[in-house]
């Protein structure tokens, strides 16, 4: 899989979440197997890139390269000026944003909302490709609505622009991410284009992952959500590519260790009062469905201190692994039915 000059190691890539791809997460999931990770975004609002936020997204010290920021923003200057500035700041590949169904993007005709205006989106295209030297992505979706889906016009828009690479999730804006992904038109996609094709939604095991390449036809898979809580999916996925078998679960000893790091990271990327608000989600994801985890976090939640709760987390592990070596899940961890044809 390459993107410009880039080879990556595998075909695996982490797909940009605002609030969780920042680059302590970034780095965990490379660690275990990712080929690349898309930074969370960032606005192509030049009254926002000196603000904390920003300039936390944009920081990618002693990340693994290739290192790839994702911008957002509905105005072609502003989104150019944007791909210059993280190219400054270190990005070696520009993703552009025009996936993102959250309402707070879309109203502000960003994100998928672009869908809805192709000659837009071409003017988005060609300003931040002229505007860089390095590889421009674009992330997109089906299109608009199910009856307006525009994933074939916009590829080949996007190919005779200059795009390096295609992401491409499986499911329209007006889906947001309620059903099933559906990898039809990704396939038809990948028929119809000769840049490389990331296919993107719902893929959450080994076996799935084999599937959606088959079927599609796809150069790389893009796992988001399923990576939440579970960044070892990504050596699961790789190991079941080229073998064929599944790894055995991670010991709860490993889990334990793994968190554990996560969760320093975390503490010295955004100081103890972000450190350990932030935290809750990834510890709330890594212990879901597990034994009395429920109970755990309703008590976890309430800590208001990063020591407190990195005890409270190594406590809990700690009674797990008295009751077994491998994880327990006793909730039912859900999970889409794949909707594939023929």
């Amino acid at each position: 899989m390459r993107i410009g000059p880039y080879t990556l190691k595998n075909r695996l890539i982490v797909a940009p979440m605002a609030g969780v791809t920042d680059r302590p997460f970034r780095m965990l999931c490379k660690r275990l197997g990712a080929g690349m990770a898309v930074s969370e975004m960032i606005t192509s609002n030049k009254a926002l890139w000196t603000t904390a936020k920003t300039l936390r997204r944009a920081n990618h010290d002693g990340e693994v390269e290739p290192i790839s920021v994702q911008i957002a923003g509905a105005d072609p200057a502003q989104m150019a000026a944007a791909a210059r500035l993280n190219v400054e700041q270190g990005a070696q590949i520009i993703d552009i944003n025009m996936g993102c169904p959250a309402k707070k993007v879309c109203n502000v005709a960003a994100g998928s909302a672009l869908l809805r205006d192709e000659a837009l989106v071409g003017r988005i295209l060609e300003a931040v490709v002229q505007a860089v030297d390095v590889p421009v992505t674009l992330k997109t979706r089906t299109g608009w609505s199910r009856e307006h889906k525009t994933a074939l016009r916009v590829a080949r828009l996007a190919e005779d622009c200059g795009i390096a690479a295609l992401a491409l999730h499986g499911r329209t804006r007006e889906d947001m991410y309620h059903g099933a992904a559906e990898y039809d038109t990704i396939r038809a996609v990948k028929q119809a284009i000769s840049i490389p094709l990331i296919a993107n939604g719902d893929i959450d095991s080994p076996q799935r992952a084999r599937q959606v390449l088959d079927y599609t036809g796809a150069d790389a898979i893009m796992i988001g959500r399923a990576a939440q809580g579970r960044p070892w999916i990504f050596r699961e996925i790789q190991h079941y590519l080229e073998t064929g078998e599944t790894l055995p679960a991670p010991t709860v000893a490993e889990i334990r260790q793994l968190l554990l790091e996560h969760l320093d990271e975390l503490y010295g990327f955004y100081g103890e009062y972000s450190g350990c608000r932030i935290a809750r989600k990834h510890i709330a994801w890594y212990t879901r469905g597990l034994r009395g985890s429920n109970e755990f976090r309703q008590a976890m939640y309430r800590l208001e201190d990063t020591a407190g709760q990195r005890a409270a987390v190594a406590d809990y592990f700690d009674r797990l692994a008295g009751a077994s070596e491998r994880l327990e899940y006793v909730e039912a961890m859900g999970g889409a039915d794949l909707a594939l044809a023929g």
